[in-house]
């Protein structure tokens, strides 16, 4: 964790009150701002020091080769990996001939402000030179929601106590060095120099553009900048430029009481088809809007923007101020990430940072996108679009196999899989029912008809006929799928993974069910009345291994049968295990990486009775080391479904301050979008016990001893509901749209525009003893 109190808690914003170089790169990432299509991290604007420079723009990439030992059939011949491109932050100071640089002088008083209303990242900065001249240097910078192509800073100093002279210099930079060193083999591959350089105009009638490609992956990069520029009379403005930089130079002595204010707006664009000239001018033509609308209006968008998300996404929370913060500060990532997505993917770090390259995987569906879909649904139907999108090499990919139907990529930018490691890439199908699900999910939501002929049936066809390729029934009929790799990355290459096998059933029955409601269009992919019978037959006769001698699931068939992990003999520092211990070892014995089997808990949960889903967490808890972000927030719903509500509080706790606290240490990577997803998740499907399916949504609230209020609001077909929850009672409020049937605690009631309020729930601890690893226990919430 952070050692010291890095962020001042506070409901609306994350407040730094000092400077703390030794935790630049993690704050880098926690401030960094995007809108799905520009991504740019949390770097000074003078751009030194730096943890990691990064500015990308979602989806350009540069291919590498992936090295094998030993190559196989089917292994992917290059990877992804996401590109820092021309960054357009950067502002150099220089007073009295001094460079202003945080390391250097004396810097009396430094903050900055991530405003989660407002959109902005705010930077305020007292400073002496090394020869005692003070200035005081103020930025406000925001990434455009309502112009994808556009970000801003408004920039101003000011002298303290004595006259100065003042140079600013605002550039663009292409092919800075990225150079970190980490042991994490998660962490990116480092490309040097991937921009080739093939226009660079210095400002002409107050524009600079700069035009590069990359060099394999041949993809084309377009940025400009412009500024209006405020300044005493005297001050005096050049431009040049040269190979990888344009530069504009401002110049003026400053008197006290005066200022020099400069806005600078810069826009970026890429493709990999359109023409140099073409990319000229859309960068140029975004800068026009952006100076239209102006800095003012800029702000006035993103805070109205802003307003409407939270209107329809905020969480409330009493007694515990730090998840409060916490989970607003992972709803706002979360819209950054998505807003302006248009067809593009979701990664893992959003657009935060280079961690795993880039790439996108299933999380994306399975945490981010149920978030999405109950607050900013269009951005869920965007990322799902892009999944369309790839689909042909998903096809394409399945074929390679030897399989009909899709293979959907387990890390991906451009849709063609690029994990080098098939066990815990190509075997792990389940991608193909997490997306079913995300689309099941979005449409069972928004009844958005549409999207279901356009998007959802043929994902939803493509990935039923890859379950139809993989399984087969055996001699007592049951269906059944070998050789596949679940949630869990400790197991892998395993014989019905009940995770898989569940998600999958559920595939191939809404696949028959789409396609029976769709027929004409789907006898027009290719889809029989033969075909859909398949598809149910086999997800009627899913098999799903059960352990009758333990009275408990089988994560996979015959996982309960091997030797259990040594725990007491595992040291503290040997956590993550898979930095520590060969996969080979991990795979043989009991220990789970991540929610596996107790993910097919939440989602599944009608599988399973109450009294199975509380043996099953119980012991399941006993070997989950959670060296996966990805699981905390599950174990805290399914710790709050069976009763152990102080223990999901803990969850809770570790799933929504993962970044704030940096508790994987590897936040300078970049934020972790699954895990600040899955603060809400905790709290709404958790402590909420929100489930929804079939065209209804149903709740089972209750709370921890910690936390005396709960509120959030969600959007279910068309309407707007807010659920307060107290210790005890649990009112529910209409906002908008027409009445509806809600469920409480199992009873069906209806509610239109007058609140309706019910008894909360008392849940009685759990019966079974509920214990961790030695040492994995997750640390108890603190409240104040």
């Amino acid at each position: 964790m952070i050692q010291h109190p890095a962020f001042a808690v506070e409901p609306w914003a994350v407040r730094e009150h000092t400077l703390h170089l030794d935790v630049l790169a993690q704050t880098e990432s926690v401030f960094a701002l995007s809108n799905g299509h520009i991504g740019l991290r949390g770097n000074l604007d003078e751009g030194e020091p730096h943890g990691q420079p990064g500015t990308y723009l979602n989806s350009v990439y540069e291919l590498r080769p992936l090295p094998y030992a030993e190559a196989g059939y089917g292994y992917p011949e290059s990877g992804q990996t996401v590109v820092n491109v021309t960054n357009g932050k950067l502002i150099r100071l220089m007073v009295d001939d001094e460079p202003f640089d945080v390391r250097y002088g004396t810097l009396h008083e430094h903050e900055r402000v991530l405003d989660l209303r407002a959109g902005t990242l705010t930077r305020r900065a007292h400073w002496s030179s090394p020869t005692g001249t003070e200035v005081r240097v103020t930025s406000t910078r925001l990434v455009s929601f309502t112009h994808r192509a556009v970000a801003a800073i408004h920039y101003e100093v000011e002298p303290v106590g004595r006259p100065c002279g003042v140079v600013v210099q605002s550039e663009l930079v292409a092919n800075e060095t990225v150079a970190y060193e980490t042991g994490d083999p998660r962490a990116a591959a480092v490309l040097e120099s991937p921009l080739v350089l093939e226009e660079n105009t210095p400002a002409k009638e107050g524009v600079a553009i700069m035009v590069h490609s990359t060099r394999v992956s041949r993809l084309r990069v377009a940025a400009a900048m412009c500024h209006d520029i405020d300044g005493p009379e005297g001050t005096r403005v050049d431009a040049d430029g040269a190979h990888d930089v344009s530069r504009v130079t401002i110049a003026t002595r400053l008197k006290p009481g005066q200022k020099l204010r400069l806005v600078k707006f810069f826009s970026y664009g890429w493709s990999a088809k359109r023409s140099r000239p073409a990319m000229h001018d859309q960068v140029v033509a975004a800068l026009a809007a952006a100076r239209l609308a102006g800095w003012e209006g800029l702000l006035a968008e993103q805070r109205r923007f802003l307003e409407e998300f939270w209107a329809g996404a905020d969480v409330e929370l009493d007694g515990d101020p730090e998840v409060q913060q916490a989970v607003r500060f992972g709803l706002f990532h979360l819209v950054q990430a998505s807003a302006r997505l248009e067809n593009r993917p979701i990664p893992g770090k959003g657009l935060t940072g280079s961690g795993y390259d880039g790439h996108a995987f299933w999380d994306t569906e399975m945490f981010v996108l149920p978030v999405l879909t109950y607050t900013y649904p269009r951005a869920a139907a965007d990322a799902l679009a892009w999944r369309q999108s790839i689909l042909p090499k998903a096809q394409k990919r399945a074929t390679q196999l030897g399989f009909s139907g899709a293979a959907f990529p387990w890390r991906t930018i451009n849709g063609e899989e690029c994990s080098g490691y098939w066990p815990a890439g190509t075997a792990a199908f389940h991608i193909n029912a997490d997306i079913a699900d995300a689309v099941v999910r979005y449409v069972d939501a928004t009844k958005d008809t549409s999207f279901e002929r356009s998007t959802g049936l043929p994902l939803l066809a493509a990935t039923a006929r890859l379950w139809c390729a993989l399984g087969h029934h055996d001699a007592q009929g049951r269906y059944r799928i070998d050789g596949v790799t679940g949630p869990d990355e400790y197991s892998a290459v395993a014989d019905d993974n009940v995770y898989t096998n569940l998600m999958a059933e559920q595939n191939l029955r809404e696949a028959a069910e789409a396609a029976s409601r769709h027929f004409e269009l789907a006898q027009r992919l290719g889809i029989t009345l033969d075909e859909i019978a398949t598809w149910r037959d086999a997800a009627a006769s899913m098999y799903v291994p059960y352990d009758e001698r333990l009275g408990v699931h089988c994560q996979s068939e015959g996982f309960t049968r091997h030797a259990t992990w040594d725990f007491e003999g595992t040291r503290p520092e040997q956590y993550p295990l898979l930095l520590h211990f060969p996969y080979f070892d991990l795979y043989r014995k009991q220990v789970v990486k991540q929610a596996d089997l107790v993910l097919a808990l939440h989602l599944r949960g009608g599988a399973f009775t109450p009294e199975e889903k509380l043996r099953d967490f119980a012991y399941y808890e006993a070997i989950t080391v959670r060296d996966s972000s990805l699981s905390a927030c599950t174990q805290a719903v399914m710790a709050a479904e069976v009763g152990a509500l102080d223990l999901a509080h803990a969850y809770l706790g570790e799933a929504a301050l993962m970044d704030l606290a940096d508790l994987e240490h590897n936040t300078m990577d970049g934020v972790h979008m699954a895990s600040l997803a899955g603060a809400w998740i905790a709290l709404v499907c958790g402590f909420g016990g929100m489930r929804a399916g079939g065209g209804h949504i149903c709740f089972a609230p209750k709370l921890p001893p910690g936390i005396t209020r709960l509120a959030f609001r969600l959007r279910y077909r068309g309407r707007l509901l807010r659920v307060g929850v107290t210790p005890a009672s649990t009112t529910y409020r209409l906002l908008s749209g027409p009445p509806m049937t809600l469920t409480h605690h199992g009873h069906r009631f209806s509610i239109d525009g007058r609140p309706v309020t019910h008894p909360t729930v008392k849940v009685s601890p759990p019966e079974v003893s509920i214990r961790q690893p030695p040492g994995r226990e997750p640390a108890p919430r603190q409240i104040p």
